[in-house]
């Protein structure tokens, strides 16, 4: 067996293993570290696919955006600040094994020549892998690609459908009626007499 394979099934068991952690872990933190690790794991095997530009964007863009959407949602959830910091400790063990699983699959992709990894053939000077991804995504997987654009959008629709409830005693306008509104129905002219003030007395 290759290298590359013993590389490929053992993110794949990080990968697996760190997506059920996310959707199995109580403590939100130990969730968002696991989402890191299989994100992380994820942007691994694409580097071993020679796929460069989607390592960088999974890692750049979905491990910063999700970390920084959980941070502000739990800056804006009602929490004890002092219990926090009580625990703070507690959650060192599960980040250093993250952090060193990380460490390892920096060192397996990245160092591959001193394991026996193959190194890939070199590119001439004028390839583009973003190019190269574009021409593929969109000729042989265009299909597949519009299926799963539609699906997201169905999604999208279906989560504000869901989110979206009539409160009672909530004010909120119909733009239908609002348009048909004339200008003699958005002022009333009121005739008021001139009155004169009172004299005061001492």
């Amino acid at each position: 067996m290759e290298f590359t394979t013993v590389v490929f099934y053992f993110f794949a068991a990080i990968l697996l293993a760190a997506g059920v952690r996310v959707i199995t872990a109580r403590n939100p933190v130990h969730a968002a570290l696991a989402l890191v690790l299989a994100f992380f794991t994820a942007a691994g095997l694409w580097m071993l696919l020679e796929a460069e530009f989607l390592a960088i964007t999974l890692v750049l863009v979905y491990v910063g955006a999700v970390m920084v959407l959980f941070l502000f949602v739990v800056m804006m959830l009602d929490i004890n600040i002092e219990r926090m910091r009580q625990g703070f400790w507690d959650y060192l063990p599960i980040a250093g094994l993250v952090a060193g699983l990380m460490v390892v699959e920096m060192v397996m992709v990245l160092g591959g020549e001193r394991f026996g990894l193959v190194a890939p053939e070199p590119k001439p000077a004028d390839y583009s892998n973003t190019r190269e991804l574009g021409l593929l995504l969109y000729t042989e997987y265009v299909y597949p690609f519009e299926i799963a654009a539609v699906i997201l959008l169905v999604a999208i629709v279906a989560a504000i459908a869901l989110t979206l409830r009539r409160r009672p005693g909530v004010k909120w306008m119909d733009p239908a009626r609002q348009v048909k509104v004339t200008h003699e129905g958005r002022i009333r002219m009121v005739n008021l007499k001139p009155q004169k003030p009172e004299s005061k007395t001492e």
